[in-house]
């Protein structure tokens, strides 16, 4: 993996006003990927809370709408009618509206009847004023869904298609319910432009999710998107689950061998080419027929005469059979008589961030496929996998070989049928209820209350607390509003005796001076709920805090619940510990290839962060194997003003970069990155997350680290065993050193890491915290 560009560390140290010698030395360091200066840190502000009515069940209610015309069968009209079907199974009440006028009942017939689903046909019902059209432009669909919406809004509104979805966002109506499903959009850094990376931007804000088809394109649209990441979610394609589970069938002999091919007719699709190979196979002495079906031939506005020759050969070819458009479920009973199916495209869609659905559903009719081979589908059916083609030679050459050797057949289906078993629609439920238990929880206790519950969030600086601030705001019966402190010792007082006013319960954020003013104000009956870190607790504003007036002190570990309760002199009894959560959904995602030899440490300022004792370990790895790197992610020593004022830290920090950049043992092995919200996708590389700090409250980093499937390595700062198991705590650096080259060495990487993503899911997972939550500022609200 290239180590990232290292303009934005230059420009930084030159508005720092740093001199010459770290100017150069961190020039020629390896890190810094670009960001811009001015970018706010999307986490710090609080985000909108979605409009909604009163959601007083445990029913989530769902609009679901596409830029898709259902009377034409491709991945986008199957996607839809697959979408439907899994959020009700998921348990949602799903009003479906269509786009188009119908002509055929090809898709709707399976969707009559599913349980909890409505169909819309806003032509035939007459919900738009346009009887002359055939099908709803984005506007219009928008201002449909908006009529829809307005007597009782829904709980989620699920969308597809990036006009529909800017002007939804446009309209304002459904922010913050949106579930946003994008595959039309730039799919290369140099197609995203500032105008289109802008419109996304737009499009994410009005976002609950963002709904990713793969990997690489939530990855993409992270990197690529401010505020994205956080909100990008998996939502990969669905396939139907198989009447009979899928085997392995060998080819039969005494008959032609049996291709197929199921979806749109397009030049890049290389549909036309793929009319000519029973011909070719025939040369090669295989007698071969080629099945077509699909009804959507594509106009090219390039080719124009490309639609024309592409029907007529699907008329006109001998050997080629043409069924035309077909319901889904006899599409796959046909594709279960075939022998093997193409999916094999032009070469310019190698780079596609899209997967394609039909090569999952031939998967599951047992099917071996010939494909290009990509990353996507090397990681998908292993870069062994024996049916990988390129050009038109490669795929006769591919056909006849697993025509004639029964082995490459079988392995091949053999990986399809695999690869498909995690896509089928109860595994996409799966993932859905817990998309839906994020976005929509279950009504609490008091959810009777004659009025909603009142809760006010006071803070300077919310980017610990916005997950749970989410949640809340999310609960049936709650309402939520924010006091944002200017800084941690200026705020809007009016605005905040307004809150004092309002809320029934109020929740510091931080122990600081907001802690201090709302423990003088707060009023008879109402519940003040204050969150020390650590760091609070050596603030001047700490002795300003009436410990009495706090309902309930929050403490982030055991460690620190002992100090908090002696330096603030707070009632053990009224003294709670909830950890810090980690974002298991977010964060478990497909290590990089060389992940294992990939160290990572999250923040290396100020100086107690220990980042020495981090190169210290890499020293030592790499003296063994020059695989070893270490990738930092922090915000820097000058971007701090407190600390860059410190000549000690600044001498610190001096050291620490002319090491990476002069030691010869660490040298172009070490990459510093900037603090962001993009942890998730950056952990992707790393395979053991270091804790070399002097002391911590909690650190997130470790917990973090192994929640995206890393190993955490710590020293035995204080308390530390109160959080970590004792097996990941090692006594110093050589012996840290030394555990991760046993872990590599030894080949137990994917146990190791497996065991310590189980274990922190189980004890800091989000939807664990967030119910402990849950009961700290709702328990008693009956």
């Amino acid at each position: 993996m290239p180590l990232p560009d290292l303009s934005a560390a230059r420009s930084s140290l030159r508005h720092a006003g740093l001199g010459a010698s770290l100017r150069k030395l961190v020039r020629r360091l390896p890190g810094f990927r670009r960001r811009p200066a001015t970018a706010p840190h999307p986490r710090v502000a609080p985000r909108p809370t979605p409009e909604r009515g009163p959601r007083l069940t445990a029913t989530r209610r769902a609009l679901l709408y596409g830029d898709v015309d259902m009377n034409l069968i491709d991945g986008s009209s199957i996607w839809l009618q697959s979408t439907a079907e899994v959020l009700a199974g998921a348990g949602c009440e799903v009003t479906l509206v269509l786009k188009a006028r119908v002509r055929t009942e090809r898709l709707l017939e399976p969707l009559a009847h599913v349980a909890g689903l409505r169909i819309v046909r806003p032509f035939e019902d007459g919900l738009q004023g346009a009887p002359d059209r055939k099908a709803m432009p984005p506007a219009i669909a928008v201002e449909v869904l908006r009529e829809l919406d307005r007597p009782a809004p829904f709980d989620l509104v699920v969308i597809r298609g990036r006009r529909l979805a800017a002007e939804a966002a446009a309209s304002g109506a459904f922010n913050g319910r949106l579930w946003t499903y994008l595959t039309d959009i730039p799919q290369s850094e140099a197609d995203l432009d500032p105008a289109a990376a802008e419109g996304l931007r737009r499009i994410t804000d009005a976002s609950r999710f963002l709904l990713c088809q793969t990997e690489e394109l939530r990855s993409f649209i992270e990197t690529g998107v401010d505020g994205a990441a956080g909100r990008c979610v998996l939502f990969p394609p669905v396939i139907p689950v198989p009447e009979e589970a899928p085997e392995v069938r060998p080819i039969e002999r005494d008959r032609p061998l049996r291709l197929v091919y199921a979806g749109k007719f397009a030049p890049r699709w290389n549909t036309l080419e793929m009319t000519t190979l029973p011909e070719m196979l025939a040369e090669r002495g295989i007698p071969a027929e080629l099945e077509m079906i699909g009804d959507k031939i594509h106009a090219d506005p390039v080719d124009t005469g490309y639609a024309g020759r592409m029907e007529a050969a699907l008329r006109r070819t001998t050997s080629v059979t043409w069924h035309g458009g077909l319901p889904r479920s006899e599409t796959l009973a046909r594709t279960r008589t075939a022998d093997i199916a193409l999916s094999w495209r032009d070469s310019g869609l190698d780079e596609s961030l899209e997967l394609s659905t039909k090569l999952l559903e031939y998967g599951s009719a047992g099917l071996p496929v010939v494909l290009n081979r990509t990353p996507m589908h090397a990681a998908l059916l292993g870069d062994d996998y024996p049916m990988f083609a390129a050009t038109r030679d490669e795929v006769v050459d591919t056909i006849a070989r697993a025509a004639t050797d029964p082995a490459v057949h079988a392995s091949a289906a053999a990986r399809t049928i695999a690869a498909a078993g995690a896509f089928t629609v109860d595994r996409a439920v799966e993932r859905t209820r817990v998309l839906l238990d994020r976005a929509l929880p279950a009504p609490p206790a008091f959810v009777a209350r004659a009025h909603p519950l009142k809760v006010g969030v006071a803070s300077h600086d919310l980017k610990f607390f916005l997950e749970i601030a989410d949640h809340l705001a999310a609960l049936p019966n709650v309402e939520l509003r924010y006091d944002v402190w200017e800084a941690r010792s200026r705020h809007d007082e009016a605005a905040s005796r307004q809150m004092i006013a309002w809320a029934d319960v109020v929740i510091c954020e931080w122990a600081g001076p907001n802690a201090a003013w709302y423990s003088r104000h707060k009023r008879a009956g109402q519940r003040l709920i204050v969150r020390v870190h650590r760091v609070e607790l050596t603030w001047p504003s700490a002795a300003e805090i009436q410990p009495d007036a706090i309902d309930c002190l929050v403490c982030v570990s055991p460690h620190y619940r002992d100090v908090a309760i002696e330096q603030l002199g707070s009632d053990p009894a009224r003294v709670t510990v909830v950890p810090n959560a980690v974002d298991d959904l977010q964060l478990d995602r497909p290590k990089d290839p060389d992940a294992r030899f990939h160290l990572g440490v999250i923040g290396i300022t100020p100086t107690p962060k220990r980042f020495d004792l981090a190169l210290d370990v890499l020293e030592r790895l790499r003296a063994r194997d020059p695989r070893y790197r270490l990738y930092a992610k922090s915000k820097m020593p000058w971007q701090l003003p407190w600390v860059w004022r410190d000549p000690a830290e600044r001498s610190f920090s001096e050291r620490q970069f002319q090491r990476i950049d002069e030691s010869p043992a660490i040298a172009g092995a070490v990459a510093v990155e900037p603090f962001g919200p993009d942890v998730a996708l950056w952990l992707r590389r790393v395979g053991f997350v270091l804790s070399t700090s002097d002391y911590e409250s909690f650190h997130l980093a470790p917990a973090e680290g192994a929640a995206s499937g890393a190993v955490p390595v710590l020293l035995p700062w204080p308390g530390a065993e109160l959080i970590y198991d004792r097996r990941w705590i090692q006594p110093d650096v050589d012996a840290m050193a030394d555990r991760i080259a046993a872990i590599v060495d030894g080949g137990t990487w994917d146990e190791e890491r497996r065991s310590a993503q189980v274990e922190i899911r189980d004890r800091y997972g989000l939807g664990r915290v967030l119910g402990q939550w849950e009961q700290v500022v709702l328990g008693d609200s009956g």
